[in-house]
């Protein structure tokens, strides 16, 4: 159990592999603090249309309204003077301008509630991330379940689409993998892979 700061801001990073429940989390804590009768502001990218224009929808349905912004720099544009906790979803999707933003609203005195994935599709670290897990007050690294082995899965394997970084989607294009079960540059070949094992 983490003691929280006081009459200071603080910056709180959720991150973990695709299907590994960051935005369920973020939508915990966001809530939380609307129950204690804080004012919450919540962001995402405006390129995230994967279940909504406006919420943020989680893979199991919740939902929370929030604010779509083209570029990190928005979110100060747009944070309300009386705010008290800032949450920004898929942050993987921000430039880095994201951890100056970050900082910022820390030293405003804000609680500041960042969730994103913290590897892309090849296993290595995603846009701002590693600088906001550098940075941050506290990190809580989520895994989700493997869909081979069921083992925890801290990677997200892309199994549809083409070779871009940046490809929104979900169980239509990743699965959850560990990793064992996991291949960076795509699914082997199943003659290949069976031969490998047996060779093994």
């Amino acid at each position: 159990m983490h003691t929280m700061p006081r009459d200071v801001g603080w910056i709180e990073v959720v991150c973990g592999s695709m299907f590994s429940g960051k935005t369920e989390e973020l939508l915990r804590r966001v809530r939380r603090a609307q129950l204690a009768r804080q004012l919450v502001q919540v962001f995402k990218p405006v390129l995230d249309r994967r279940y909504h224009e406006t919420d943020i929808v989680t893979h199991e349905g919740r939902s929370i309204p929030s604010v779509p912004v083209s570029r990190a720099t928005e979110i100060l544009e747009r944070v309300d003077a009386r705010t008290r906790v800032v949450g920004i979803d898929e942050a993987q999707f921000f430039d880095e301008e994201l951890v100056r933003v970050c900082e910022e609203m820390a030293d405003r005195g804000l609680r500041v509630i960042v969730a994103g994935l913290d590897q892309d599709y090849r296993g290595r670290p995603f846009g701002p991330m590693p600088h906001l897990l550098c940075i941050a007050e506290y990190v809580t690294k989520n895994h989700a379940i493997c869909v081979v082995c069921g083992n925890p899965a801290n990677r997200s394997q892309r199994i549809s689409g083409g070779q871009e970084r940046v490809e929104i989607g979900a169980q239509d294009r990743y699965e959850a993998r560990c990793r064992r079960c996991f291949y960076p540059e795509g699914e082997p070949d199943q003659a290949e892979l069976f031969s490998e094992q047996a060779q093994a």
